[in-house]
């Protein structure tokens, strides 16, 4: 089954682009060019991340009934099937051991005019996470209110990335989801093990994106990703709406989302995920149909121990095939 590019007509055209700091406007005489980009990119992101020729590797969270780090665990602990098919692991990491996959680190920072009382503390709780992920190669920040912005920084450009932070101020309307899109299209070109952070304090209120489409290319995506949703500003229909739709998002790659009742509860929040990202699993296998088919191809991960009762995996639910059309060569 050959699967259709992202439709053009749903990208979002009102961002700037920075990589890593050089602002460029993207007018709408380009859009076209952009929506082409993102389309091609999207097919790219849902391709496995690949270790070799034929290595399809999954990022595992396995946490205990009160949500902490199970760490100690080897590949001989779980289970991988496929489509329902038993697959050998060949390539397993565990914590913070070398896997020879780079981090990419993503942090999607909401700077809408309903941040403007709560803006300080968010910075600084931001700017502490970001200091703390050492171990990042580089970090894409995405700050969107109407409009999104996108930069890329190096270890070395860190300085920047938290100018960047402090420089923004509050205004504007919610592009969430647009948000959402922009960054997945930059990691779909990005080798390596990629971990977004998303932080926002309500639903989208002005995104050309629906939560639907962003929910498609989440599920084709190898991006792990985290949602704050500080939802104290908003009513009670529209707080459940958000709420369910970030576990959503977020369930779809593995990640989880958290949903702190005061900005003093940040720090804790960012530790979590800290401990998380330190303490996960990366396996690795050749999967036992090699059919470049481009069909989505559901993975389901167990523990095989019974002595860990109430543990839970989390990880992506599957991946879509590589797909080579009729007659074409292997790519390689």
């Amino acid at each position: 089954m050959e699967r259709v590019p992202y439709p053009l007509s749903l990208i979002p055209c009102h961002l700037s682009l920075s990589w890593p700091v050089t602002h460029m406007a993207i007018p709408s005489s380009l859009c076209a060019l952009a929506a082409v980009a993102l389309s091609a990119g999207i097919l790219a992101a849902q391709q496995p991340l690949r270790v070799g020729v034929d290595l399809v590797h999954f990022a595992v969270a396995v946490t205990d009934r009160q949500g902490s780090p199970i760490t100690g665990l080897t590949a001989d602990d779980f289970e991988v099937l496929e489509r329902g098919q038993p697959q050998q692991v060949t390539f397993f990491t565990a914590g913070e051991s070398d896997t020879g996959l780079p981090l990419r680190l993503g942090f999607l920072l909401d700077s809408s005019g309903s941040m403007e009382a709560d803006i300080r503390e968010v910075r600084t709780a931001a700017i502490k996470f970001l200091n703390q992920t050492d171990h990042a190669v580089d970090v894409t920040l995405v700050d969107f209110d109407t409009e999104v912005r996108v930069a890329r920084y190096a270890a070395e450009d860190y300085p920047r990335l938290i100018e960047r932070i402090r420089m923004r101020k509050p205004r504007g309307y919610t592009a969430f989801y647009d948000a959402l899109g922009v960054y997945l299209r930059g990691a779909s070109a990005q080798n390596g093990q990629k971990v977004l952070v998303a932080y926002t304090d309500g639903g989208d209120t002005r995104s050309t994106m629906r939560a639907g489409e962003v929910a498609e290319l989440l599920k084709g995506t190898d991006v792990t990703m985290y949602a704050l949703g500080y939802l104290q500003g908003q009513t009670g229909t529209s707080r459940n709406s958000a709420q369910l739709e970030l576990q959503r998002f977020t369930a779809l790659t593995g990640g989880q989302a958290f949903f702190p009742t005061s900005l003093k509860d940040l720090d804790g929040v960012y530790e979590k995920i800290q401990s998380e990202l330190r303490a996960r699993y990366t396996l690795g296998y050749i999967a036992t149909d090699d059919r470049a088919d481009g069909t989505w191809r559901p993975v389901e991960i167990k523990l095989k121990r019974r002595d860990l009762k109430g543990a839970r995996v989390r990880t992506r639910p599957g991946y879509f095939a590589p797909y080579t059309a009729p007659g074409s060569p292997p790519s390689r």
